[in-house]
């Protein structure tokens, strides 16, 4: 008997004993706006908006105060976003239509595929713009469920779409905001017994603008002031709803924007905040984004990072605190920045700008190099902009780019220019652009 004990008894401390311990996986949740500029935030300097739930996730967590977008038009930094690849890679380098036959291509992994393999729900409320037919839809990306806008707003044909299907061609833009934020809080109430990926896009503050009843009249800018203090309020019912379903110490909840603002919609439009330019151009306020995170008691309250961060790095720092493993066979551009995040760690501060498919810029540390470009005359969708030279900036004395170094330092320009070339070489051969909406549509129906 005393033997059966002795066996009972050491099998039990076994257990307890030598059991792995059960994984703990973070909730995460991306919040991304649509060009909202980098001075529209009151956490970024905003003097005529108030966004005090958005301005919590940076006191009660970090603020990014040079973090860029990976284009500063739509659809590529959304590509970018969800794999963690530069879009050149995939030969997206304009915006899709709703006659586009193209799409992001199906064979990339996308973040939600990621983490499916660690057992995550996956789910997407609102704008894709990735490509509308089927087989490039949001469920065919590793996505459960989805509830959306296909495309921008100013498009033809806007509709909410419901997984693979449309389930309403009213669409009321006044409540988009509203309806978004409805189906994020009961995505979360739905999964709160199991971890959960949630990517909510705003269509918002894209032109045309809209805001409820409620907001309207509500900020000192205007209508485009309204906009962004619901997108305010939105953030603060999910953060509210976390914390609600006591998940707020296990979740990582992100906002960001895709780009930068878009200047020539004038007062509907946003702020670039003192930078140079905005939406569709490569100076720092086409594509420097306000970006804040909060994970409580893992990223410190009130941290602020003064260094380069870019929308791809979310892909790798996901699949890192996650512990999902990433194929090695893709080439990633994104860094993991959890260390950013939780600790003292630092990311390497090198950045190559895009112009569409046209390499057009290297920043490394705190200088920018920015080819010769000849200038744009201005339209109803794109602000003129002189021409200009090779250009050198410190972005650090002077973020507002107006002070040309080139000729000062001759030996730096040639530092960056080296380094550039090895940057873009590392990248190999690009496809060709499948976002040429003409051409490159025609061809592919001829083949079906």
């Amino acid at each position: 008997m005393k033997i059966v004990l002795l066996i009972l008894t050491w099998s039990l401390l076994s257990a307890f004993t030598f059991a792995a311990p059960k994984e703990t996986l973070p909730n995460i949740i991306f919040i991304f706006a649509d060009d909202l500029g980098y001075g529209d935030l009151s956490r970024f300097g905003a003097k005529d908006i108030a966004t005090p739930n958005i301005d919590q996730l940076g006191k009660q967590g970090i603020t990014f105060t040079e973090f860029y977008s990976a284009s500063s038009i739509c659809s590529p930094s959304r590509a970018a976003l969800l794999t963690g690849r530069m879009p050149q890679r995939m030969g997206i380098n304009g915006v899709f239509f709703p006659d586009s036959w193209l799409g992001m291509p199906p064979e990339e992994v996308t973040i939600a595929e990621v983490l499916k393999t660690k057992n995550y729900y996956t789910g997407m409320v609102g704008k894709w713009h990735l490509g509308h037919h089927h087989k490039f839809l949001p469920k065919q990306q590793g996505f459960d469920e989805y509830f959306g806008i296909p495309y921008s707003n100013d498009m033809d044909g806007v509709v909410y779409m419901r997984d693979n299907d449309v389930e309403s061609m009213q669409v009321d833009q006044s409540l988009i905001t509203q309806t978004y934020t409805q189906e994020s809080l009961a995505f979360i109430e739905k999964n709160k017994h199991q971890p959960f990926f949630l990517y909510v896009s705003h269509n918002m503050p894209h032109t045309p603008i809209y805001a409820s009843k409620a907001f309207l009249g509500s900020s000192k800018r205007g209508l485009y002031g309204d906009v962004i203090q619901e997108l305010d309020w939105s953030v603060g019912q999910i953060v509210n709803k976390v914390e609600e379903l006591g998940l707020l110490d296990n979740t990582l909840i992100i906002f960001s924007s895709d780009n930068g603002p878009w200047l020539a919609m004038k007062e509907f439009g946003g702020s670039a905040g003192g930078l140079r330019e905005g939406k569709m151009y490569t100076f720092e306020g086409g594509m420097r984004v306000p970006t804040l995170a909060m994970w409580k008691g893992k990223i410190p309250a009130g941290k602020q990072y003064n260094n380069v961060v870019t929308q791809m790095d979310w892909f790798p720092t996901f699949a890192a605190i996650t512990h999902a493993t990433l194929n090695k066979n893709i080439p990633i551009d994104g860094e993991d920045i959890s260390n950013v995040l939780t600790s003292n760690g630092t990311r390497n501060s090198t950045f190559v700008y895009f112009d569409n498919a046209k390499i057009d810029g290297y920043r490394s540390g705190d200088w920018k190099l920015k080819l010769p470009y000849q200038g744009y005359a201005g339209s109803h969708w794109k602000n003129a902009v002189a021409a200009h030279d090779l250009s050198l900036f410190n972005l650090k004395s002077d973020p507002a780019e107006s002070i040309n170094l080139a000729s000062k330092y001759p030996k730096k320009v040639a530092k960056l220019q080296h380094e550039m070339l090895q940057q873009v070489k590392r990248l190999g051969e690009l496809p060709a652009n499948i976002t040429v909406r003409q051409k490159a549509d025609l061809s592919q129906v001829s083949k079906k």
